[in-house]
């Protein structure tokens, strides 16, 4: 123990903190570590072994306890506290804290290896004359080291290790963006750092994220106003600390399964005839199609001077009520767009003002001002009489059958400094108007619809927006090259800081610019990340059905992929769901010591298994790939191997872009459906990759009713567990069917599809009884039967 303890004073002695802090004293108070100094005190609890959380309260000001992200109540992890002439260190049985008296310091470790330390702690800086969004004048500093990449700050596109910028913490849109965008719609108060830990500073103000732009190892954020607390995060692994993470902030519910299959979307559909004649189309063609989003077309003929009505306009929607009841009968949901914007020409401006459910100025009236739709108001989502009116408007919409909603311009798009709302004003309720919003919809759903899941689709949030369901997209994007080459990033940064669903305007958004070959390589990625929407403005057509006969032909062969996978995609969002993973996922996560891979996202995992190579420039034909060591690769759509840890010249397809399945993986898939309401797995094919490196592997398929919330909860689900044992001589799966207590399981007819046997097999015996078996190309189909509550043993002697 002294060894540790003068381990502690070296390295604190290293980056002394702000030398006119003292330390006083300090006590133990219902497992809080109270520490007075001579200009405040700090609070240090941890909520686990992995997760501790710090306040500063300077002199004066009063404790703020309410949190906007963290739904973790502190678990009975319990405090050691040891203290020498010099120090006092608080222990748990993985996060240990040191706090240095003088000169002042406090250290964070985990299981003995220092994780980062206060570099100034909190300091209050002079009024310079300029505004407090310019220059905020409260600010958190701490150490880092000089070798350590840093991820986090939100949506941004900068590359993958963000080190070196100074990133404004205010969620705003930036319209057109393509390979480069510093500030955008999700400005999220969370770091992390490549030796596997977090910092998140609880605290909702706008203000800035330094992440070392001064080059003298230090990061600093800083605020207008609110909270001095943050918490650090440890993990294990990555997939530890995202899991973390998400505990202390929430986890995404389920989403319905419908939410993984195609949408139809654009700027906008006009009529009830253009929406049906739409949906028409994409049954005739037999393109997939699950949802419809109706944009701002369903309330106005124009795009500017009708936001806020947000009711039907009845000349192009004649019928609403029947034109809802005719797709959900065609197994297609009808999604609507809502903004907060409530103009001064909206129908609804005199019933807002009246029961004062708007952003008011200083003196309490309704705070009007101008932006491109028109002169509006705010709906304050942080009142409880905003909360009433806005849900109110939901509620009888869903009562017309209304099946999910987009939620925009959510950050607020406009929100001038001078407004006011029941939580404060306009800069420090910036950047949770959008999670607020969502929270809104959340809770109305659970109190009035309680056995439906909610669609949120939102383009502004903040930490733990996740928690309320919230699916995120990342804005207006250029419809170009440059546009999707920033798409990955985006969407392995969110997944990482617990939006696991973060995806684009799959085509591209803004802009005319004409380019099939773009497209399809858009919607080629779009297989391989959370959600399928094509989306544009209306210059140039989105949906696939509107495309020309050999676009379209490729564009079908794509979505009739994304549906093929539902199986394991749905898999994807039960881990989501339940341990707060991300889909996609960086390869540093299977190599984090590998330093090459830390700004790397040309390449991601989608889910465990699928390694994916985006093609993001025109005319490409071959791609170089990395393969990560931890298993060779086999290429999704021809089988050929590719040895772990190498990196190849791949020749690249214009009918796919590169995918590889890791060897002993196990991925579950279904025949092409016209939609979710015919998902079933009655019969399915459970491919298994074989490689003689996997000697052993596991996999596993999540099946509910996927419209239910909390079915896992309730014990409405089933989980097919696979397992692999491997030798040279012979191959040994095992399948069993773990079913919820509130689950009615059902046969279901599977053909094992083993890939990668080159050896000719002698023998395929199912619970001990030969069974027939086909060998095409080097893969065997094995059919069985999986049965309730019998295990299923299929051995291959080769």
């Amino acid at each position: 123990m002294n060894k540790i303890f003068l381990f502690l004073l070296i390295s604190s002695s290293a980056f002394a903190q702000n030398a006119n802090r003292k330390f006083e004293s300090y006590k133990v108070v219902k497992n809080t570590i109270e520490v007075k100094t001579s200009d405040g005190a700090y609070f240090i609890k941890p909520y686990s072994d992995k997760i501790i959380e710090t306040t500063f309260l300077p002199t004066g000001e009063v404790f703020n306890p309410n949190s906007h992200a963290v739904v973790l109540v502190p678990g009975k992890e319990t405090f050691k506290v040891k203290q020498t002439q010099n120090s006092i260190v608080c222990s748990t049985n993985g996060i240990m804290v040191s706090i240095q008296k003088s000169p002042f310091q406090i250290t964070y470790f985990y299981k003995s290896k220092e994780l980062v330390s206060e570099k100034n702690g909190y300091v209050q800086k002079p009024n310079n004359g300029t505004s407090d969004k310019e220059q905020p004048k409260q600010t958190l500093e701490f150490n880092l080291d000089p070798s350590e990449a840093l991820y986090g700050a939100g949506a941004r596109a900068l590359g993958m290790n963000r080190r070196g910028n100074r990133l404004e913490l205010y969620n705003q849109a930036d319209y057109g963006y393509e390979t480069h965008s510093k500030k955008m719609n999700f400005s999220i108060p969370l770091v992390m750092s490549s030796k596997i830990y977090a910092i998140h500073f609880d605290n909702g103000p706008i203000g800035f994220l330094d992440l070392d732009s001064k080059k003298d190892n230090t990061l600093v954020y800083e605020t207008i106003s609110g909270r001095k607390t943050y918490q650090v995060i440890a993990g294990e692994t990555w997939t530890d600390l995202i899991s973390n993470y998400t505990e202390l902030t929430g986890r995404q519910p389920l989403i319905p399964r419908w939410a993984l299959g195609n949408f139809s979307s654009r700027f906008g559909y006009h009529s009830q005839d253009e929406v049906n004649k739409t949906i028409d189309k994409f049954i005739k063609e037999e393109i997939p199609v699950d949802a419809i989003i109706l944009d701002l077309y369903w309330f106005g003929k124009t795009i500017q001077g009708t936001m806020g009505n947000l009711d039907w306009d009845k000349d192009n929607f004649s019928d609403p009520k029947k034109m809802i009841s005719d797709l959900n009968s065609k197994g297609v949901k009808t999604i609507l767009i809502t903004e907060p914007f409530i103009l001064t020409t909206s129908s609804k401006w005199q019933d807002a003002v009246d029961k004062k459910v708007l952003a008011t100025d200083k003196a309490g009236n309704p705070f009007k001002y101008d932006f491109y739709f028109g002169n509006t108001g705010l709906v304050d989502v942080f009142k409880p009489e905003g909360k009433t009116w806005f849900w109110n408007i939901y509620k009888n919409l869903i009562n017309e059958g209304v099946g999910g909603w987009w939620g925009d311009l959510g950050e607020p798009e406009v929100f001038p400094s001078a407004a006011f709302t029941a939580q404060g004003t306009a800069d420090e309720v910036h950047n949770i108007y959008g999670h607020n919003w969502a929270k809104l919809i959340r809770d109305g759903y659970k109190a009035d619809f309680p056995n439906v899941r909610p669609f949120i689709l939102m383009r502004a949030g903040y930490s733990g927006s996740q928690n309320f369901g919230m699916v995120p997209w990342s804005g207006d994007v250029s419809r170009s090259w440059g546009g999707l080459q920033s798409q990955p990033e985006i969407a392995l940064q969110m997944g990482m800081q617990g939006m696991g669903y973060m995806h684009s305007d799959l085509g591209g958004f803004a802009g005319d610019y004409f380019d099939n070959e773009l497209y399809v390589r858009w919607l080629q990625y779009g297989v391989f990340q959370p959600i399928y929407r094509p989306h544009a403005q209306e210059e140039v057509a989105s949906e696939a059905v509107y495309k020309d006969i050999l676009t379209k032909a490729k564009a079908k062969k794509q979505i009739e992929l994304r549906y093929q996978m539902l199986p394991y995609n749905y898999t994807l969002a039960f881990e989501n769901n339940n341990k707060g993973l991300p889909l996609m996922r960086p390869l540093f996560f299977e190599e984090p010591a590998n330093e090459k891979l830390l700004n790397y996202c040309d390449s991601y995992l989608w889910g465990n298994d699928f390694l994916v190579t985006p093609i993001t420039k025109a005319g490409v034909t071959s791609a170089s790939i990395y393969f990560p060591k931890s298993s060779n690769w086999y290429d999704f759509y021809t089988g050929e191997k590719h040895q772990a840890g190498v990196t190849e010249i791949v020749a690249v397809s214009p009918d796919n872009i590169p995918v590889f399945v890791r060897g002993g993986a196990f991925i579950p898939m279904i025949k092409t459906i016209q939609n979710t309401t015919k998902y079933s797995l009655s019969n399915f094919d459970l491919h298994f990759y074989f490689d003689e490196k996997a000697i052993s592997s596991s996999g596993k398929l999540y099946n509910d009713d996927g419209l239910t919330p909390n079915d896992f909860e309730k014990g409405s689900y089933e989980i097919l567990n696979f397992a692999n044992i491997s030798t040279p001589k012979s191959i040994q799966i095992k399948v069993n069917t773990v079913v919820g207590k509130a689950f009615a399981s059902a046969n279901k007819s599977v053909t094992l599809m083993v890939h990668n046997v080159t050896a000719k097999p002698t023998k395929v015996t199912v619970n001990g009884l030969d069974v027939e078996f086909k060998t095409i190309n080097n893969t065997l189909e094995i059919p069985f039967l999986i049965e309730k509550g019998v295990e299923k043993e299929i051995k291959i002697q080769l």
